[in-house]
């Protein structure tokens, strides 16, 4: 089993920032969580708007809700909106229901914790989660 340590954290932000270079997408927001729902790291780059930090936390934080990739929660919410909106009240607003949330596994299919990317198309952010999570050794869920 590995755990979602702090420099673990920072190489799949790294990482991800790095994927988000490359693809030529806008300034990206990245959040990190460990599997209890804390803040584990957070970096944004330069020119991004003033919620993003929220907006990536949130798609981390419905990651974790819902056990798997925030690609999951959108179906849902396309399927069954108010039970989404219900999920979203008791989390106290804090569940971004688009892709770029990824649930982080590690090698025993545990949930050690989650990612938000956002700042690009909801498909590329959950591209750069993938990379990122990949690069440092977990498997990632997207739902």
């Amino acid at each position: 089993m590995t755990d979602l340590t702090l420099e673990k954290a920072r190489q799949i932000i790294a990482t991800a920032l790095a994927k988000g270079r490359e693809m030529e997408l806008k300034p990206l927001t990245i959040a990190v969580l460990d599997a209890g729902g804390q803040l584990k790291a957070l970096e944004r780059e330069d020119g991004t708007s003033t919620l993003r930090a929220k907006i990536a936390q949130g798609k981390a934080n419905g990651s974790l809700a819902v056990g798997a990739g925030t690609r999951t929660l959108f179906k849902r919410a396309q399927e069954q909106p108010y039970f989404v909106d219900a999920l979203n009240g008791l989390a106290d607003g804090n569940l971004v229901p688009v892709p770029g949330g990824v649930l982080i596994r590690d090698g025993n299919g545990k949930a050690v914790g989650a990612i938000g990317v956002t700042g690009d198309s909801s498909d590329n952010d959950e591209v750069c989660a993938v990379v990122g999570v990949e690069a440092a050794g977990f498997t990632a869920d997207v739902g």
